[in-house]
């Protein structure tokens, strides 16, 4: 979680995270690394800020599924340790919480176009990802007419070793160019635990307020995973440290280096009209206690 966990758990994550970006006055220019060339080859599909929020520690983004209709209430996606009533422990898996929650709404070129309020958090856990799914008072269809502006897709493949990617931060309202350096089968910091995590190359050196962004394919456009952290100071499995376990229990460190929790799963645990199902056929997401599994 780091810097906010920022990318760190940004900013959620935060503690740290939290206080990074709580103490950036509103309006006030991005702050950290000055963005780096990107190497990765040209992108396919233009990549800008349409359909990415911004919460008020966080990055987000209005997601569809495949098989979401214009009618269904839109979701609203961002990290498990954005939630505003606090970062889930270790095992927690949150569904069907009251929420109020608002989402300042970005067009692309990251202009404000006005706000999105939650009706509730649909899901949310920091075991085995990171994510945080919303379900709004407006419909896609309703927010396409009022601010012009469309969902971004949820692919249903897994991320490709390669891939030039963006990580779209409508917080900082900065985006991040880089590529999937590979995958780590376990990624630990702090308390928790995360399975087969992207890594970043080194150019998405992401930080605090990045929390939640959607991680952008460039060739298809689509969300292929969510930012949620990085190393910040070389230290191991330590809170805005994140470390990689592989199957034999090796741990190894990548200080500056970033990772984002993989999101393809995620629509085959949404049936029609946008509702959760978590013993939906495919669903691997982790179930609350006295939930069938």
């Amino acid at each position: 979680m780091s810097r906010p966990l920022v990318g760190t758990l940004a900013t959620a994550a935060l503690g740290a995270a939290a206080l990074l970006t709580a103490a950036a006055p509103a309006g006030a220019a991005p702050v950290g690394p000055a963005a780096h060339h990107n190497p990765t080859p040209p992108r396919t599909q233009a990549v800008d800020f349409a359909g990415t929020v911004a919460l008020n520690n966080c990055s987000g983004s209005i997601v569809k599924m495949p098989t979401s209709q214009p009618n269904d209430p839109a979701l609203v996606m961002t990290n498990g340790h954005c939630l505003e009533t606090g970062m889930p422990a270790a095992g927690e898996v949150i569904v069907d919480q009251p929420s109020s929650r608002s989402f300042t709404v970005l067009d692309k070129s990251a202009g404000n176009l006005g706000t999105l309020t939650a009706t509730k958090v649909v899901y949310s856990t920091m075991t085995d990802t990171d994510v945080t799914l919303y379900q709004t008072g407006s419909t896609y269809a309703q927010i396409e007419q009022k601010y012009g502006i469309k969902p971004l897709e949820v692919s249903t493949d897994h991320p490709t070793k390669g891939a030039a990617i963006s990580v779209v931060s409508g917080y900082w309202k900065k985006t991040y160019n880089c590529s999937v350096d590979g995958f780590a089968p376990t990624v630990k910091e702090g308390d928790w635990t995360w399975k087969d995590s992207v890594r970043y190359t080194p150019e998405c050196n992401v930080i605090g307020g990045t929390s939640g962004s959607p991680v952008i394919d460039n060739a298809t456009g689509k969300v292929t995973a969510i930012n949620n952290t990085i190393n910040e100071n070389g230290e191991h499995c330590t809170v805005n440290n994140p470390c990689e376990v592989d199957e034999s229990g090796n741990v190894t460190v990548h200080q500056g280096i970033g990772y984002a929790e993989e999101t393809y799963t995620i629509p085959k645990c949404f049936g029609a009209g946008n509702k959760l199902d978590l013993n939906g056929d495919g669903c691997t997401l982790p179930k609350p206690s006295g939930v069938r599994r």
